[in-house]
C-alpha cells in the first residue's frame, strides 16, 4: 500500500468482488496494520476513509463494519423480497416527490427559459439576492401568522452551505455547539471539519430540554445550539409552544444564539418557529430541496441584523453564494402558486405514506408524526442497529442506522431510520414488508438458548 487512500482502495474492491459483505466485521486496526505491513495511523486513516466513503459503519467498542451498498450498486446475496427489475429500494435519501410535480415546475420554467428573460437568470447574484425575490422568499417561510422580515433574508447554495455558514460564523474552532442527542448527520460533519465540539443535549417526548441547555453551558459555554423545534429529523417529534417559549427564554438568558433548521417544517405549518420568539437570537435555515425538488439548490438564512455580517462573509468565503437563475424559479414558482400547490400535494402524500408505515409496523416499537416523511424504528431485540440494516441492504433495502443520528460516546441506540419519502408507494410497500419479516426472524448466526 503506498498511502491510506490505495489501502482504502483495496478494501473497497473486495467490497465490490463480493469478498467482503454487508455485515461482515473488519479486523481491528492494529491487527489490519500488521496484515498490511502499515502503520498503525496509517491503518486508521483507511478506516476513516471507508467511513467517510460510506463503505463501513463503527460504534466504539463494537467493531467496524461492512455498510449497506451504495445506491445503483448490486446488493451481495439473496434477496428476501428484492425487486423484479433488481434495483435498491432507497429508505435512506428522503425527498418527497409528487405525481404531476415535475409538468408543473416545468410549466413555470418555460417562460423562464425565453431568451428575454434567460440573459438576467444567468447574471451573477450576491447572497442578499433583491428586493423582490426576498419578498417571495419571506412569503415562502411565513408559518402561523409569523413571517420574517424580509430585509433579514439572505441567500445559499443550498441548505447545507447554509448550516455551514452559519455554523462557521457563530462558533469558533475548537468551541462548543450543543444540540439535540440525535441529531441531523450533516451537522456532525460540519462540526468535524470545523474543528468544533459537539454538545449533545437531552431530549424527551417533546424534544430538545431546555434545562439541559442550561447544565452544558454552566460545565463550560456554549457559543451557539442547533436545534430542529418542528418534525425534527429522524424523530418526528415538534415542541410544543410552551417548550419552544422556555428554550426562548433559556437562549435569551443566556446570549446563546441558535440556528434553528426549519427545512421539514412546512408540512406542519400550524406553529411558529422559533425565531417567532427569540428573532434577535434565532438564525433560521430552510432550503427549497424538499418542498419543491433535490435538483433546486437554494438555501434560506433569516439572520438576525447583529449576525448578518458575519453570516455573509462566511457565505461569500465558502463560496456558498446562490445562483440568480435559482432565485429566479424561485421567485416565480412562489408567485405563480406552484410553491403553494406542491406544498399542499405533498403533504397530503405524506400521509398517505403514513399510512403504508402505519399498516406494516403497527404494533412495533415505532416512533412518527402523521405529517412526517421518516419513521424512527426501535428494533427488536436481538437485532442491532448495524447488522440489520447490512441485512436489509443484502434485501436490496436501504436504510439509516442510528449511529449516524447519535452524538457523543454514548453508545448509539439499536434503531433505524426509515425514510417514506423516495420509493413509490407500492415499493415502499414492499420493502416494509421485507423488514418487518427481517425484524421478526433471528440475526443470521444467532443461537437461541
Amino acid at each position: 500500500m503506498k498511502d491510506y487512500r490505495s489501502g482504502a482502495d483495496v478494501v473497497a474492491e473486495e467490497i465490490r468482488a463480493g469478498t467482503l459483505r454487508p455485515g461482515d466485521r473488519l479486523p481491528p486496526q492494529r491487527e489490519f496494520a500488521r496484515q498490511h505491513c502499515i502503520a498503525n495511523s496509517t491503518a486508521t486513516r483507511v478506516y476513516r476513509e471507508l467511513a467517510r466513503r460510506g463503505l463501513t459503519v463503527g460504534e466504539v467498542g463494537r467493531g467496524t463494519f461492512v455498510r449497506a451498498v451504495s445506491a445503483g450498486s448490486a446488493a451481495s446475496g439473496p434477496a428476501l423480497t428484492e425487486p423484479a427489475d433488481g434495483r435498491r429500494i432507497d429508505l435512506e435519501l428522503n425527498y418527497p416527490v409528487v405525481p404531476g410535480q415535475s409538468a408543473l415546475l416545468a410549466e413555470g420554467l418555460g417562460r423562464l427559459l425565453r431568451h428575454d428573460s434567460l440573459g438576467n437568470a444567468l447574471r451573477p447574484v450576491g447572497t442578499s439576492g433583491f428586493p423582490a425575490v426576498r419578498a417571495s422568499a419571506a412569503d415562502v417561510l411565513a408559518s402561523d401568522g409569523w413571517r420574517p422580515d424580509p430585509a433579514r433574508i439572505l441567500f445559499a447554495g443550498n441548505g447545507r452551505q447554509a448550516i455551514s455558514a452559519v455554523v462557521t460564523a457563530l462558533v469558533p474552532p475548537g468551541a462548543r455547539l450543543g444540540v439535540e442527542e440525535l441529531t441531523y448527520p450533516v451537522i456532525k460533519a460540519v462540526a468535524t471539519r470545523l474543528g468544533i465540539t459537539l454538545v449533545p443535549l437531552a431530549m424527551d417526548g417533546s424534544g430538545l430540554v431546555p434545562e439541559a441547555v442550561e447544565e452544558a453551558h454552566a460545565e463550560a459555554p456554549l457559543h451557539a445550539v442547533y436545534v430542529q423545534p418542528r418534525l425534527h429529523n429522524p424523530l418526528s417529534i415538534t415542541m410544543p409552544a410552551q417548550r419552544v417559549e422556555r428554550l426562548a427564554d433559556v437562549l435569551l438568558g443566556l446570549a446563546i444564539p441558535a440556528v434553528e433548521d426549519a427545512v421539514w417544517s412546512f408540512l406542519h405549518g400550524e406553529r411558529p418557529p422559533l425565531a417567532a420568539y427569540a428573532p434577535e437570537q434565532t438564525v433560521l435555515i430552510d432550503s427549497l430541496s424538499k418542498r419543491i425538488a433535490p435538483g433546486l439548490n437554494l438555501g434560506y438564512v433569516v439572520a438576525p441584523g447583529a449576525l448578518a455580517g458575519g453570516i455573509v462573509s462566511a457565505l461569500r468565503s465558502g463560496g456558498s453564494a446562490p445562483g440568480r437563475f435559482a432565485l429566479d424559479v424561485a421567485h416565480r414558482w412562489q408567485q405563480d402558486g406552484t410553491v403553494h400547490t406542491l406544498v399542499e400535494a405533498k403533504q397530503r402524500e405524506a400521509g398517505v405514506r403514513q399510512e403504508i408505515a402505519a399498516r406494516h409496523l403497527a404494533g412495533l416499537a415505532v416512533q412518527s408524526d402523521p405529517r412526517s416523511y421518516h419513521c424512527w424504528w426501535q428494533l427488536p431485540r436481538p437485532w442491532r442497529a448495524d447488522t440489520f440494516v447490512a441485512a436489509a441492504a443484502r434485501h436490496g433495502i436501504g436504510v439509516v442506522p442510528a449511529a449516524a443520528f447519535t452524538v457523543g460516546r454514548n453508545r448509539a441506540p439499536d434503531a433505524i431510520r426509515v425514510g417514506l419519502a423516495s420509493p413509490q408507494p407500492e415499493a415502499l410497500s414492499q420493502a416494509l414488508a421485507a423488514l418487518v419479516g427481517l425484524a421478526r426472524s433471528a440475526p443470521e448466526g444467532f443461537v437461541t438458548d
